[in-house]
């Protein structure tokens, strides 16, 4: 039997030429360019999106104008539109604990959310049963100044650790409470969120147990499964011997030579995946705008 090489038609090859993905000169993170969003996606780009994507963890793609159905048109090349339980409520959550599939986060617009507040280290979703896989954030207008957003990649600051603490936390669990239901819930006399459940405070319900040391289902490889600030427990472990495994692990996880500072412009998207990393937003003026379209994609129980 003889194979045969058929040519690519020059119009591919023109097209196929006109995009690239280029690493950021960042720890983490990969720009591309030549892409339209608002058109059809080949094959051979939606897969090359999810190769760059496990290998870099974040994905930039500058100076795009989808409308709602465009911009889920091209977020469902990558996994249905994530849906919480009902009575975990996530950002975004109506009454009855749904949120949009397209969230918007803004502090101008009517329903959108989040303000103008700086917003520490944190993955989307991560006390459901299965957090999200990855969001996307559109900007629409970005203040002058602040509003940045940094992701930490939770792979490296793994890989980095020293063997003792590897062997110490590998199947170690870890409960992330849901901080929507803490802010329906405070604790009495104050509005603070805990950084670590004690036992004078009562468990917020639900609550779910994901390793502290999580498999990257796609990569195999291994992370800290593990926020900045969102009220935490080890499992089996005592509060004082927990608390302070966790906070030095936060300390870890939050040194810059792990994490990469976007500053936005009109038109980018960022997709990243939700399963590796964190991300935070320094706070900015109120009295400046600051639009974006979130969508979240499902994802699977952490292992």
């Amino acid at each position: 039997m003889t194979n045969l090489a058929i040519a690519p038609s020059p119009a591919r090859t023109a097209a196929a030429s006109t995009w690239r993905i280029t690493p950021l000169d960042a720890p983490l993170g990969a720009r591309v360019e030549g892409l339209d969003v608002r058109q059809p996606l080949r094959g051979e780009q939606v897969f090359a999106l999810k190769a760059a994507l496990r290998e870099h963890r974040i994905l930039l793609l500058p100076g795009q104008w989808p409308d709602d159905a465009q911009y889920l048109r091209f977020a469902s090349h990558f996994g249905t539109v994530f849906a919480p339980p009902r009575n975990a409520p996530v950002l975004g959550s109506d009454a009855q604990g749904i949120p949009p599939d397209i969230v918007w986060v803004s502090n101008a617009d009517e329903g959108g959310v989040l303000g103008h507040a700086e917003l520490s280290a944190h993955a989307d979703h991560h006390w459901t049963p299965q957090p999200s896989s990855g969001s996307m954030l559109h900007a629409l207008e970005v203040p002058s100044v602040g509003g940045d957003t940094t992701w930490i990649d939770l792979v490296a600051a793994y890989e980095a650790l020293d063997d003792a603490t590897r062997h110490e936390i590998d199947g170690l669990q870890l409960i992330t409470y849901n901080p929507f239901l803490r802010r329906l819930h405070p604790l009495p006399g104050t509005a603070r969120i805990p950084r670590y459940r004690t036992p004078d405070i009562e468990p917020l319900t639900p609550w779910e147990a994901h390793p502290l040391v999580r498999t990257h289902p796609d990569t195999g490889r291994r992370l800290i499964f593990l926020g900045e600030s969102t009220e935490v427990e080890v499992v089996g472990w005592g509060p004082t011997e927990g608390q302070a495994l966790v906070e030095r692990l936060r300390a870890h996880i939050l040194q810059p030579r792990f994490a990469y500072t976007h500053r936005w412009q009109p038109g980018d998207i960022v997709y990243w995946d939700n399963q590796a990393t964190l991300h935070s937003r320094t706070g900015f003026d109120a009295a400046q705008r600051r639009r974006l379209r979130r969508i979240s994609l499902s994802g699977s129980r952490p292992f």
